[in-house]
């Protein structure tokens, strides 16, 4: 009998052990994106109202007051109704396009990204703060603009034509529509204004089309290069170092931290800060720059005082404050997909590779750049396979020929544009190192794109998916109990 009372004891003591708060918040950020991706399969008007936001309130409160192991299944509860009540809102509010599908109808918008040019010379606008023949309503719509218009990001457009469903993250899109109006308000987007300036300068110092590839490491213009060489990205698995995404802001982040780290924490904190609004500014807030600011702004929050955020509550907590912000994130943007894939990669799996093969000796600049770059295609490649039907044969050589140059690649160009600034006679010879570089970077990419089996066609499903998941999962779980590593340690900022 007193055996039987003794494991009672035990099993209600691990019931009532206190829970670290960050282990809370991890657990109901998790919820509450599952519960926003739910809301594609639920009746939106159930929980719309907001008394559900209320009561998930109440939940997460009263779970972060107990702070116990028993807890958490209100955790859950809290964050999967935060989600579905925000997505239904959002879900509710864009269903008047409903009323528009297949019809002619004149829209109003903002362009929140830079545009790029189709294959027969039209232009491909994203517009945000809709409005639909004078009335405003919520979402984004992706518009496809007849004839060559000099359209910037930030410019109000009115189009008119035939509504038709959306994709990905948007709720409508609209083909081969007519330009009604069109306003470039002053001074509008002043950082791109100032971007495209800055631009116009390097092109002078260096010649097409590596003059493209470094303002695509340098600004994320990837909609500025040459539609052959995009191809060419896509197929050597390179997209991803001309996004403006996480890889280029940690670059500029670490650099402008180490820069003034021996003069003070302070210094050294605001010169990244100031870095990572710039470079957001620059590049437009996308799905993958929205998600890499946040990250690295939390992770250098976390550096100046002294913290640390483990991956595993920084991820959900991440994803958690976009789809906040915008819930058709979660509803298929293969752009915030691949993101958070990518940083679970370097983040968790890369480390847990280095030191279930290598123990505790620190990983050289090419064991890190080779390491991160298995661990981001592993993760991610599960969610381009079934997008995409094809997989890169040829992506981690190419990345590990090419990723140690782009730090080089972006001073360089950099350089090169402020030499043109204050020298313009030297603009003849002041692009060069930029230009030998971005040679190398472009006759690498070319040499293994035009490799007959550089890229295989594969098709997988959702279940296929999940499965390849799961199998990553179970080999970190195994590497981290295998050797004890923890991950909190881990940080974009170092």
């Amino acid at each position: 009998m007193s055996i039987n009372v003794t494991i009672f004891s035990m099993q209600l003591w691990k019931f009532r052990r206190k829970i670290h708060t960050s282990w809370l918040i991890a657990v109901f950020s998790l919820a509450m994106v599952v519960g926003v991706f739910a809301v594609q399969f639920v009746p939106q008007t159930i929980f719309a109202p907001v008394a559900w936001l209320a009561v998930a309130l109440v939940c997460m409160g009263w779970a972060l007051w107990r702070r116990a192991a028993y807890v958490l299944p209100v955790v859950v509860l809290a964050g999967s109704l935060l989600g579905l009540w925000r997505g239904s809102v959002l879900a509710t509010q864009v269903e008047v396009y409903a009323h528009v599908m297949g019809r002619t109808a004149e829209v109003r918008g903002k362009v929140v990204e830079d545009t790029d040019v189709g294959s027969a010379g039209e232009v491909n606008m994203r517009l945000g703060s809709i409005a639909i023949n004078g009335h405003e309503v919520a979402g984004r719509v992706w518009v496809n603009l007849a004839g060559k218009q000099d359209i910037k990001r930030g410019d109000i457009v009115t189009v008119k034509g035939k509504v038709s469903e959306g994709f990905g993250n948007y709720a409508a899109s609209m083909y081969r529509t007519k330009l009604v109006d069109w306003q470039r308000p002053n001074p509008g987007d002043v950082a791109r204004r100032v971007r495209d300036w800055f631009a116009d300068k390097i092109r002078l110092a260096i010649h097409e089309p590596q003059a493209s590839l470094g303002l695509g490491y340098l600004l994320g213009q990837k909609r500025a290069l040459p539609p052959e060489l995009q191809d060419a990205l896509v197929v050597t698995g390179l997209t991803h170092v001309v996004v403006a995404s996480g890889y280029n802001l940690t670059i500029l982040v670490r650099l402008a931290r180490r820069l003034f780290a021996r003069v003070s924490k302070y210094l050294s904190t605001l010169s990244a800060t100031t870095m990572i609004l710039g470079f957001m500014a620059i590049t437009g807030a996308s799905p993958s720059m929205a998600r890499a600011g946040l990250v690295s702004g939390l992770s250098l929050a976390a550096w100046y005082y002294g913290r640390k955020f483990h991956p595993l509550v920084l991820l959900p907590f991440a994803a958690a404050v976009t789809v906040m912000i915008d819930p058709s994130y979660a509803w298929n943007d293969l752009g915030w997909e691949l993101s958070f894939a990518a940083f679970a990669g370097v983040m968790i799996l890369a480390p847990l590779l280095q030191r279930y093969f290598y123990g505790n000796a620190e990983p050289g600049t090419v064991r890190q750049i080779l390491g991160e770059t298995i661990s981001a295609q592993v993760m991610t490649l599960p969610i381009l396979v079934m997008a995409f039907g094809a997989m890169s044969n040829v992506a981690i050589i190419a990345n590990l020929l090419v990723l140690p140059l782009v730090p080089l690649a972006m001073l360089l160009t950099f350089v090169a544009g402020v030499a043109v600034l204050v020298a313009p006679w030297s603009a003849a010879w002041v692009g060069q190192p930029a230009e030998w570089v971005l040679t190398y970077v472009t006759s690498v990419i070319a040499y293994f794109a035009n490799l007959p089996w550089a890229q295989v066609e594969v098709q997988i499903g959702v279940w296929q998916v999940v499965a390849a998941y799961v199998v990553i999962v179970v080999a970190c779980v195994y590497m981290w109990r295998a050797t004890g590593y923890s991950l909190r340690g881990e940080n974009v900022v170092k």
